[in-house]
Order: C-alpha cells, then structure tokens, then sequence
C-alpha cells in the first residue's frame, strides 16, 4: 500500500456560469520519508494541490489517499507551513507553537510533557532563546522557523510547505534551506514542497514534480534526483548530477512549457 496516493484528481472553481479547471488527472505516489517539490509557473494550480493534500479544498473528482484513507478535511497528520508564517502577533513564539501543541495533544500529554515538547521542536529548529519574544520582535526568517517548529510540533504524517522561503532574503533561505535538510535527516518524515526555486528543488528534493501550464494543468514529468544525503550546497555546485538534474528542470519550465502571459 502506497503511503500517499494522489488518485486522478481533478479540480474545478465555478464562479457563476464560468467554470474554471485548474487540475487535470493527477496521478502521483510519494512514500513515506520522501522529500518531493512541486514546481511550475504561477498559475498551474502548484498550492491548489497542496490545499488538496492538506485537505483544505476538495476535490471535483478523485481522490487523496493517505496510508489508504481518504482526505477529505484537514487533519493534525498534515501540517502545512506558509509562505506567509501566519504567527498570531499577541502570542510569543512559545505560545504560538503551544496552541498547535495544546489543540493535538491537550489529552494526551501533561502540561510538563507539553512543555518538553515545544522547547524540543522550538530547538529544533534554534529558536528555544527566543521562547519568550513577540513576532514583532523577530526577523522574517525567525518567523518562519516558528512556523516549522509549530508544523513539527503536531508531529504530523506529512509536512507541507508553501513557498515557505519565498518572501526570505538569499541568506536567509540558504540558512533555513540547510536547517530543513537536517531535520529531514533526523526525523525522516514525509515533506512536500511548493517552489518556484529550481535550485531549491534539487538542493532538497528526492523527486521533483513538474507542473505543466494551466488552465487544466497536469503532471508533465516527475524527476528523479539522484544526489546522495547528506548534501552540502558547495559541494554540488560542480556536481554533474546536480547540473544535470537543474538543467532538466529548466528545460521544462523555459522549452517546453514556457510561461506566457495575458496581454
């Protein structure tokens, strides 16, 4: 049995009359512990599928399975972190962590239990100094560490992330892009990540899923990225897999499905 399966999926907005498609029959396993980005241009429906996932839009037909389940609402076992951290501004990053830990685990851990736990994930990802700071007084890329330390925190079945370096300045996603690798390493959990970074895909990802062009957009290829754990970003700069590997992606976006906007 498939870990996660993404069974002919279709997705359809109606607004009035019109009827929009912005998915077409998509067929995708990923197993348990992989590491997979989408990536297409804006428009092909990259975070729509995520939400499909994350079971915060249904399908028009289809269907989500997860270790034989269907997905049809939200649930603790798929965490998503967004683009945007989505911190409550009136909690500290201890609290804001403690509201994920306290809804999932409210009868099944102790207070002193609960406790362990946020520190644990808030170290995690190197924020237990700032336990008691506002998001106003953190920097973005601190905002999204919270943010991933709360996603772990439900310790869910599968870890889906939005963009979650997009709005970070280069160092700061270089930094957050090598902590996400080590906690992949550590914890071996399932991730799916929505990017239009092709660098960032490699970089991370065990397979890259390839987004054809919307309207009705569709799996154009799926590749596989054959670099072995763990990766240092220096080492692979003149890697022939990692160029190889960046150059099939990009053929893709730039060749064969090139962006075309609406005049």
């Amino acid at each position: 049995m498939s870990y996660l399966k993404i069974d002919h999926v279709d997705k359809r907005f109606q607004r009035g009359t019109a009827t929009t498609e912005v998915l077409k029959d998509i067929n995708l396993v990923i197993g348990k512990g992989e590491y997979v980005s989408v990536i297409g241009h804006s428009g092909c429906g990259k975070s729509t599928l995520l939400n499909i996932i994350a079971g915060l839009t249904p399908v028009s037909a289809g269907a989500v399975l997860l270790e034989g389940k269907e997905v049809n609402s939200p649930g603790p076992e798929r965490a998503v972190v967004f683009q945007n951290h989505s911190l409550l501004p009136w909690l500290t990053v201890y609290d804001n962590v403690a509201l994920a830990v306290n809804k999932v685990f409210g009868r099944q851990k102790s207070k002193a239990e609960r406790h362990d736990w946020i520190m644990h994930n808030l170290d995690l990802v190197q924020m237990g100094h700032a336990k008691d700071k506002r998001p106003a007084e953190i920097s973005g890329g601190m905002k999204q560490r919270v943010g991933i330390a709360r996603g772990l925190a439900m310790e869910p079945k599968i870890l889906l992330l939005d963009e979650p370096f997009g709005a970070l300045d280069a160092l700061t996603r270089a930094h957050l892009q090598d902590s996400i690798m080590q906690i992949h390493a550590a914890l071996g959990n399932t991730m799916i990540m929505i990017t239009h970074d092709v660098d960032e895909a490699v970089l991370l990802s065990d397979r890259i899923v390839m987004m054809t062009n919307g309207p009705s957009a569709r799996i154009g290829e799926v590749l596989d990225v054959r670099l072995e754990r763990p990766r240092k970003r220096l080492d692979l700069v003149a890697d022939r897999t990692y160029i190889a590997a960046r150059e099939a992606v990009l053929k893709f976006l730039y060749e064969r499905h090139r962006f075309v906007e609406a005049a």
